[in-house]
């Protein structure tokens, strides 16, 4: 049984349940959640990985069943009740009855007193170690219940949190301004265990929430921490005006900046361990009237790279895409702003030609990915080391395929069309709205027509929507000018996710691209002139083929994976 609210729970803990062992295996055939050709599938990839995975995770590996249908299973095994903590309001005493270290190193979180017990959500309730330390900690009897990691790392992250801040506020002593103590201390907080603690949860959290900036915005008493999830902007919690100084100084340390800097502008860089994984920040800093406020923009470099077939593509674009980056030479282009996932496409592009056992050679700025078998080069802008610089020097190199990080003047467009031109393949990433545009974009910035004409390959104009949170998907009540600016049918019904725990109430959990992939074939070589227009080139490219970027949005909209409401935000028309 699903329990999701502390009623729920103290009927299942009043059942005395007789315990009668059964498999997990066994448990989901007889639930027909997989066949039993499936679990001898299971069972000896399990063998041939040594034994050490548990069967569970060997199911959800191979697809056979969902975190959830496992958690279920696993409850009937141990006779443990499954738990939702969706709908549990944890209280402060009982949050303090168990340190949030251990919390957090282990993955359990207490959420219910019951009687002389204390109820323990865990992901793996059969680890008798954890157990008997949850028993010495709390000074009770720990009953344990089953959740998902995902749950309890939420949780931990929402009531824990809020314990972090106040035992730094507590450590800071209550002073005015005036006195001098926030400048002179700040350096001496900075290193202070609750300080280092808060700065590291800060982080750890927002990689569990899967944020990829985190926003510190001071304002004139408070300080909002911010996360941004799936493109948005969410307001995670705030905390008192006082303790800005040594986060904040905290953060310089760690980066690399100058501590006693307060009036200028910083950047810097540096990695820090959250769960095992290695996580590359990169920081900004900028004073404001109210204080220094800062971003931190999250990258997981122990996350796994997307393949081509991840991408979104169409069958028949992903065939063409394919061809093109498996040719000798050419110049593919990926567009977009900032935030588009075009990084991510190249990569994709770069896992799949690596295969061929040739040289590849990428100059980044900075480097987001670290890849076995591939030269990686970061540019440096202070010490004059540029993209066309770089470029210069990889030419020397022997080179087969070149990934430039980004197209930003005319020296690197014309070093990348005449690296191409001699017979490399090139990829990179342009800054333009559409794929047609990129063609006029090149030509205004230098690059002559007939090395155009000659070299671009093809060009991909793409954007990431929010994909709608399909455990809370609901029809969607479209504004009449969104409709009229797409020119839809009033009658067409579209979709959005209405906001749940498993998103965190956005409707919204995760992202996906959508495109418009233009080859560049005859017809189109022969309007690459001084003189084209955009229009001309467009009419062209969707006449031989090409979906406009519109177009595939409103199909994915169709398909309920995304909203109406973000295809009309990115819409080109």
């Amino acid at each position: 049984m699903l329990i999701t609210n502390p009623l729920q729970l103290e009927e299942s803990l009043n059942e005395v349940a007789g315990f009668k062992h059964r498999h997990i295996g066994e448990v989901l055939c007889h639930e027909s959640v997989i066949t039993p050709a499936q679990l001898k599938i299971a069972l000896d990839h399990q063998i041939n990985e040594g034994g050490h995975a548990r069967l569970g995770s060997v199911l959800r590996t191979l697809g056979y069943a969902t975190d959830d249908q496992i958690r279920s299973a696993l409850s009937q095994c141990l006779q443990v009740p499954y738990v939702k903590l969706g709908g549990f309001q944890i209280t402060d005493e009982i949050i303090s009855s168990i340190p949030a270290e251990f919390a957090r190193a282990k993955l359990v979180i207490p959420i219910y007193a019951y009687r002389d017990r204390l109820v323990v959500a865990m992901d793996d309730p059969s680890d008798s170690e954890t157990l008997s330390m949850l028993n010495f900690l709390s000074e009770k009897v720990v009953t344990p219940v089953i959740s998902t990691a995902d749950d309890i790392e939420l949780a931990i992250s929402s009531y824990y949190g809020s314990s972090d801040i106040e035992e730094v506020l507590k450590s800071i002593p209550l002073v005015s301004k005036s006195s001098g103590w926030e400048a002179q201390q700040a350096i001496k907080l900075a290193s202070d265990k609750p300080t280092v603690r808060l700065v590291h949860n800060l982080i750890a959290d927002a990689v569990t929430r899967r944020a990829s900036d985190i926003h510190i915005r001071p304002k004139e008493h408070m300080v909002d921490i911010l996360y941004r999830i799936d493109g948005s902007l969410i307001k995670i919690r705030s905390f008192e005006r006082q303790m800005l100084s040594a986060a904040v100084a905290r953060i310089k340390i760690i980066s690399g900046m100058n501590i006693a800097e307060h009036r200028l502008p910083q950047d810097g860089r540096t990695k820090i361990m959250v769960k095992g994984n290695t996580v590359d920040l990169r920081i900004s800093l900028m004073p404001t009237i109210h204080g220094e406020s800062v971003v931190l923009r999250l990258l997981d470099l122990s996350a796994s790279l997307k393949s081509i077939s991840d991408i979104g593509f169409s069958e028949s674009d992903q065939h063409i895409f394919s061809q093109l980056v498996s040719k000798s030479s050419g110049l593919i282009l990926v567009t977009g702003p900032t935030g588009s996932g075009k990084s991510t496409t190249l990569y994709a592009a770069l896992q799949s030609i690596k295969e061929r056992e040739i040289n590849i050679v990428t100059v980044e700025d900075p480097v987001e990915y670290h890849i076995d078998d591939i030269l990686q080069i970061q540019v440096n802008q202070t010490i004059g080391f540029t993209f066309a610089k770089a470029l210069r020097n990889i030419l020397r190199h022997d080179p087969d395929a070149i990934m430039i990080g980004e197209v930003r003047d005319k020296e690197t467009a014309k070093m990348a069309v005449e690296s191409s031109l001699t017979g490399h393949l090139v990829l990179s990433t342009l800054h333009t709205n559409s794929a047609a545009s990129t063609v006029t974009r090149l030509l205004e910035i230098g690059v002559p027509a007939y090395l155009l004409n000659a070299t671009l390959s093809a060009v991909l104009a793409q954007r990431l929507v929010k994909r709608n949170c399909k455990h809370c998907l609901a029809e969607e009540d479209v504004k009449p000018f969104v409709r009229k600016a797409l020119a839809l049918d009033e009658k067409e019904v579209f979709y959005r996710g209405k906001g749940c725990e498993k998103c965190h109430g956005t409707g919204y959990q995760g992202r996906l691209a959508v495109y418009e992939l233009m080859q560049i074939d005859s017809d189109l070589r022969e309007l690459i002139h001084a003189e084209v227009n955009i229009n001309e080139i467009e009419q062209v490219a969707v006449k031989n083929g090409m979906t406009p970027l519109t177009d595939n949005a409103l199909a994915v909209a169709r398909s309920r994976d995304t909203s109406l409401e973000e295809v009309y935000r990115i819409r080109l028309m």
